[in-house]
């Protein structure tokens, strides 16, 4: 028994000291890129001998004036990943909208004709999924969700634009094969094994993607793009993307029924844009990813997709989608699902750096013969100068299978109600970094057939700090 505490006590060693190191690691990346970027705008600015004499404040400007005016502010606006005549804001995952008043945080250098951003987020957390042990299922650990991103856009002549994308995520390291604690959630394998209780970490590489749009004029637009991973026409803007889970450590346990398709090893899309109204279909590889979270899975473009999507002012993007997957399940290889999701995203800027999100996302997961689970989502945030409030409602049917319950559980979908809450205050700001502390509590609604082994309201609590990229003055 001693030798057992003290390897246990040497692996939590060794995994503090890993947070520890990759808190060091994203501390000196984002000061040594801030200060790049620093001296790169330093350089060219004008020097003294050479500043702008503007133009007396009474002097009416000329039309030759006004042009000049307008192309210059067409220049210093980025604009959409895959529009030239959308606002940066509208950048979801993948090809999705989000609303076009949504903040974005990240760093951003500009060419004459190029954009290039670059975002990110990493939580340093402690979790507790069950704090007073109601059930057998609960799990605590340390952890470290995290996600990298850049892109680029490139203007091709005058009506073409060029998108590239990449994305990592070293959650293979500081999770584990099997992620981290996360109480009913479900989805993937681990050692040939259903994760249950546990959300899977993401792949190394997470996205790299490419793609082109032509605009006809400025209210169409068609593109393509192709990703190995990539995301497909389906689903809301994925969770990790959307402002309004920005705060929240943990993955929805809808996520295999709303958005678990941001990761796919092969995704082809084509889409066509009239004015604030889109329409896309995909073909991509139904399974998910693999157990080994650094190959690249074998793509086989065996599933398609559709996604209608419209924004109807600043402050709303709807959109509803259907994907039939092939075999998305590596354990039920017979088993396909056709996924309908629509969702509702809200957002609005409230003065100064302060800005309230949030979403409404539907998602059904259709097996056949009946055999139909239904998720709904209800999340928001406030963000304020230095403190953020938020919180997240789920409700879910899981199956039998879905939770890996033995053959004394009946055949039927179970119900699973979460409600989170959650506070954190910005603490230090530096070379456009944010390090933010929080916490918050979530109490799970059980069924009553899962209480022998859930209890009737676990509870769980978690602390943390996240570091991120400031907010863009855009």
């Amino acid at each position: 028994m001693e030798l057992y505490s003290i390897i246990i006590c040497k692996e939590k060693l060794l995994q503090m000291k890993k947070l520890i190191l990759l808190a060091l690691f994203g501390f000196l990346g984002s000061y040594l890129f801030s200060q790049h970027e620093h001296h790169a705008m330093a350089d060219t600015m004008p020097k003294k001998k050479d500043t702008i004499q503007m133009k007396p404040a009474g002097k009416k400007m000329t039309g030759m004036d006004t042009m000049d005016h307008s192309m210059h502010m067409i220049h210093t606006m980025p604009s959409h990943a895959y529009s030239s005549n959308l606002p940066m804001g509208r950048n979801g995952s993948g090809t999705g909208w989000n609303p076009d008043a949504s903040p974005m945080y990240m760093w951003m250098k500009s060419t004459k004709k190029t954009d290039w951003m670059f975002h990110g987020s990493l939580f340093l957390r402690y979790t507790n999924q069950d704090i007073f042990s109601a059930g057998s299922r609960g799990d605590d650990e340390f952890s470290a969700p995290n996600w990298f991103m850049a892109m680029m856009n490139r203007k091709i002549g005058e009506k073409g634009l060029l998108n590239a994308t990449a994305m990592i995520s070293l959650d293979r390291l500081t999770e584990g094969g099997d992620g981290y604690p996360l109480l009913f959630q479900s989805g993937e394998t681990f050692e040939e094994k259903r994760l249950v209780d546990r959300q899977h970490p993401h792949d190394l590489f997470s996205a790299l993607s490419i793609a082109y749009t032509q605009m006809l004029s400025k209210d169409i637009d068609v593109f393509a793009y192709i990703g190995y991973p990539g995301e497909p026409a389906l689903g809301a803007t994925a969770f990790m993307h959307r402002v309004s889970a920005m705060n929240n450590p943990d993955a929805p346990l809808g996520h295999h029924w709303q958005d678990a398709t941001h990761i796919t090893f092969g995704v082809g899309t084509v889409g066509l844009r009239y004015r604030d109204f889109k329409a896309e279909g995909s073909i991509f590889t139904g399974r998910e990813p693999d157990e080994n979270r650094y190959n690249f899975d074998k793509a086989t473009f065996d599933s398609y997709s559709y996604r209608l999507s419209f924004n109807p002012s600043e402050n709303w993007s709807l959109q509803f989608s259907q994907g039939f997957i092939n075999s998305p399940e590596a354990l039920e290889p017979d088993e396909d699902v056709t996924r309908t999701t629509a969702s509702v995203l809200y957002a609005k800027k409230i003065g100064h750096d302060k800005h309230f999100s949030s979403a409404a996302i539907w998602g059904l997961n259709d097996k056949g013969s009946d055999h139909k689970e239904n998720s709904f989502l209800l999340e928001g945030n406030y963000q304020g100068t230095k403190n953020a409030f938020y919180g997240r409602y789920e409700y879910i049917q899981k199956s039998k299978e879905e939770l890996d319950l033995d053959n004394g559980f009946p055949e039927t979908n179970f119900n699973i109600h979460a409600l989170t809450t959650g506070y954190n205050r910005q603490i230090v700001n530096f070379s456009n970094v944010d390090l933010v502390a929080g916490t918050q509590f979530t109490l799970y609604g059980v069924d009553k057939d899962l209480q022998t082994l859930y209890g009737k309201t676990p509870i769980g609590f978690e602390l943390y700090f996240q570091l991120r990229p400031s907010i863009h003055k855009h």
